[in-house]
């Protein structure tokens, strides 16, 4: 793996569990792009997919997309192999892109080492937040602050933009 974390978003095209080959580009007129380094078999994502969901619906209609990235060996972990990834996603009504990465090229390219791990690029895809437990998110303002950051309009009336400008990023 990567020792050193992605500054833009990486190019890719993976097969989701749609059925269809999703890229880089299919996500152009997003606003903000969170990729989610995730998998199947983690306690950890399972505990997130509700609220990566939530985000996903409740962000939709401003643009903002969310992708869910498994870059496990399915070999090693049988659970996370894309047949048993299109049954999770059809068994837990995903709203957001669930991308399998099979040569774990993005992973490697993002320098991602957990699931779950977030990397939120703005519309230029700049890495604006980089993290992984929800620990980290509460410090550094949370995944769904970070998405209002990278938007060129207040998400809410009467709320100014945060500045993007520096990174936000989890602790090691």
């Amino acid at each position: 793996m990567s020792t050193t974390v992605a500054q833009s978003a990486p190019s890719f095209t993976l097969p989701g569990v749609d059925g269809r080959d999703h890229s880089l580009a299919d996500y152009g007129d997003a606003p903000a792009l969170a990729l989610v380094q995730s998998c199947n078999h983690c306690p950890y994502v399972r505990a997130w997919e509700g609220r990566l969901n939530a985000i996903q619906k409740d962000y939709a209609d401003r643009g903002v997309r969310v992708v869910a990235i498994n870059s496990n060996d399915a070999t090693s972990h049988p659970g996370d192999s894309f047949e048993e990834m299109q049954a999770r996603a059809a068994e837990q009504g995903f709203a957001f892109d669930y991308l399998y990465d099979e040569d774990q090229s993005v992973a490697h390219t993002l320098g991602s080492k957990r699931t779950p791990e977030v990397f939120v690029f703005d519309g230029d895809r700049k890495l604006v937040y980089h993290g992984g437990d929800r620990r980290q998110q509460r410090r550094h303002g949370g995944l769904r602050l970070t998405i209002c950051a990278t938007r060129s309009r207040p998400c809410s009336p009467g709320r100014s933009r945060r500045s993007p400008t520096r990174l936000r990023s989890g602790a090691r």
